[in-house]
């Protein structure tokens, strides 16, 4: 499928019928890895994700002198109780906006000084926020980039704890970060939040999982939905060595998923069950709300792809499953009418800034597509060939070429960028 110029050109195929296994989350893998890390003993990860990401977080876990061991899906940690050694070089996060935030929280548990950087992009995401959460928990942290940006120096010497607000309006992934580390901290742990707001909630209770598969006590203050939001961490309840199953990821699912939505007929993702806690299973209702059947089973998800022209476009808000977005915005080239994604603020804060990249390329394809500050609108027009760009950006390219499947002459530019999430994305699509 692969040609010159890295270009990877999409065969067009009519309605499919495929079963299909994903790769395991990136999302658990890395939460497990750091939960694992900071437990006094072996644990195991089983289905765990081989990627680009998880090998950046497993680096800077082995440079913290926590020993993990790979084979295959199945990970190995002997961890460390808490007790980090001070790095001896740089921490190089790569592209990884999970390991750059997590790592950042895991330093401050360090008897020293750690630095954390890593691509050119990831110099140019924002960590101020979470920076200045750890330091409202008694932590030295400084960013040493501009504009709130990585590289960032973490002082260590621990993390004391107490209250603190974060702002978590444009990610996250600050929060999962402080929560990560808390049941290591001197002092109980409280999170409040700006303005009452977190986005992408659901990963924050994917983090909250996570922590309790391995032992810590940690949840909502006053129980979930009391107002205001807040977050609690016991200290002193720690991690415990756990062997821990790593589901199939959610949001690399979207991909066959939709694949189904535009080409029609059936795929079904075995192993994710209908019932996951991972965000991204919600695009089941959002496709259905386009027209298509979906199924959840107990360890399966399915989309059942209407008939030509079945298609229809909605408007939708999609703050809770912002990865899902790129997939959504390729099926709406081929629904009747238009179809607008509001409340995604944070795609601008990604691998690149996916509402600017998602305007250009839709157009490209023969959509006319308009991106907002925190909106994304696209109305099908008369599709044509294109060779898209992926700005280094893992979901642009997976996103992409799902158009391929309808519309002849699609290529995908710097294929390997996929290599992040699911290196071997390119040959499970010709599979379909």
């Amino acid at each position: 499928m692969e040609g010159p110029l890295g270009l990877a050109h999409i065969r067009p195929r009519g309605a499919l019928d495929a079963i299909v296994r994903v790769p395991g989350s990136r999302s658990l893998t890395n939460r497990a890895l750091v939960a694992a890390a900071l437990a006094a003993g072996e644990s195991t990860l089983a289905g765990a994700l081989e990627s680009d990401d998880t090998e950046a977080m497993r680096g800077c876990l082995e440079a913290f002198g926590v020993r993990v061991v790979q084979d295959g899906p199945r990970f190995t940690i002997a961890g460390c109780g808490g007790a980090l050694r001070a790095p001896t070089r740089a921490l190089d996060a790569r592209a990884s906006g999970t390991t750059a935030r997590f790592v950042t929280a895991l330093a401050t548990l360090a008897p020293g000084p750690s630095v954390i950087d890593g691509t050119a992009r990831m110099r140019e995401r924002p960590i101020d926020d979470l920076v200045r959460a750890l330091v409202g928990l008694g932590a030295r942290v400084e960013v040493l980039g501009r504009n709130g940006c990585p590289p960032v120096r973490v002082h260590g010497g621990g993390l004391p704890g107490g209250s603190a607000t974060i702002d978590a309006r444009r990610s996250s992934q600050y929060v999962s970060a402080v929560l990560l580390a808390a049941p290591c901290a001197k002092d109980d742990v409280t999170l409040d939040f700006v303005d009452d707001v977190l986005v992408s909630g659901p990963y924050v209770e994917m983090t909250l999982a996570v922590m309790r598969a391995f032992g810590a006590e940690a949840g909502w203050a006053g129980g979930a939905g009391a107002v205001p939001a807040r977050l609690f961490v016991r200290a002193g309840v720690p991690y415990r060595p756990t062997r821990y199953a790593v589901e199939p990821d959610a949001s690399s699912a979207a991909y066959p998923l939709c694949a189904a939505a535009i080409a029609g007929g059936r795929v079904r993702v075995s192993g994710l069950p209908g019932a996951s806690s991972q965000a991204d299973v919600a695009l089941l209702d959002v496709l259905a709300r386009m027209g298509c059947a979906a199924v959840r089973g107990d360890d399966f998800v399915e989309v059942r792809g209407p008939a030509a022209g079945g298609l229809r476009g909605i408007e939708v808000d999609m703050n809770a499953l912002p990865d899902a977005v790129l997939a959504v915005a390729v099926v709406a080239l081929f629904a009747h009418g238009r179809t607008t994604i509001r409340n995604v603020a944070n795609l601008r804060l990604k691998e690149t800034d996916r509402l600017a990249a998602l305007e250009r390329e839709l157009r490209k394809l023969g959509a006319r597509a308009e991106a907002g500050r925190d909106w994304l609108s696209i109305e099908p027009g008369p599709l044509r060939p294109a060779e898209i760009d992926t700005y280094q950006d893992h979901r642009m390219a997976m996103a992409f070429a799902l158009a391929g499947l309808r519309v002849p002459g699609v290529a995908i530019r710097d294929p390997a960028c996929v290599a992040k999430t699911w290196p071997d994305y390119f040959e499970a699509l010709e599979r379909l």
